[in-house]
């Protein structure tokens, strides 16, 4: 293996306490039952139109009224995307490690670049980042393997020696179908009816920490595996 990609919220980066805020508030200020936090997290990896159904279930998502509340909410999101966010803990060393072996590192994401972008620029990961795949850059998103072969094209690495880590379905699916080894992470924001039986998602591994996928990343990486023989 000769790379490594993340999805974005829920893997590589812990956005969901600004989401669970924004929401939240669109529930005080509508004068409704505030959604608890954990049900909001398990949205986050749906998009803005689930969370935004959690404040207003009611409406159909086609409704003018339900497109102008999604707005606001993609509003408030974009002017206040780094409050309470920041990678998930022990994502920063993982980080080092690959750049200190020159293992080049990405993203592929179902969010929207210019959110994606920002998110990224206000973490200082732009420059770090060495591929970013977002929903417009292809006709097809995840599930489909076009984003997943766009990266492997972007890093000129074979799909089959990249390593893809994700916390939903969609990115298990996406990365099998363009062969690339994957890494289901269980630490993220897994949608409520996929909890159960995670075995079934049929992804290559399954971590539980970032500091498991750290670990792991050390066994099926030979860069990593010989700088730890070289620190032990």
């Amino acid at each position: 293996m000769k790379a490594v990609l993340f999805d974005l919220d829920g893997t590589l980066i812990d956005t969901a306490a600004d989401f669970i805020r924004i929401i939240q508030q669109m529930c005080r200020d509508a004068r409704r039952p505030v959604v608890e936090a954990d049900l909001i997290r398990t949205q986050v990896s749906e998009g803005a139109r689930a969370m935004v159904k959690l404040v207003y279930p009611e409406l159909d998502v086609t409704n003018p009224i339900f497109l102008a509340h999604r707005q606001n909410f993609l509003d408030l999101y974009g002017n206040n995307i780094v409050v309470d966010t920041d990678l998930f803990e022990g994502m920063y060393p993982l980080l080092e490690e690959l750049e200190a072996q020159r293992i080049p590192w990405g993203i592929v994401t179902n969010k929207p670049r210019g959110l994606s972008e920002s998110l990224l620029e206000k973490l200082n990961l732009t420059e770090r980042c060495t591929v970013l795949v977002c929903p417009e850059d292809v006709s097809k998103t995840k599930p489909d393997p076009e984003p997943m072969y766009l990266a492997a094209k972007q890093l000129n690495i074979p799909a089959n020696e990249i390593i893809y880590v994700g916390d939903h379905p969609r990115d298990i699916d996406a990365g099998r179908n363009a062969d690339m080894y994957t890494i289901l992470a269980a630490y993220g924001y897994l949608p409520v009816e996929h909890r159960d039986d995670l075995n079934a998602w049929q992804a290559d591994s399954i971590v539980n920490t970032v500091t498991e996928l750290h670990e792991l990343l050390r066994q099926k990486l030979p860069a990593l595996q010989e700088n730890q023989r070289m620190i032990s």
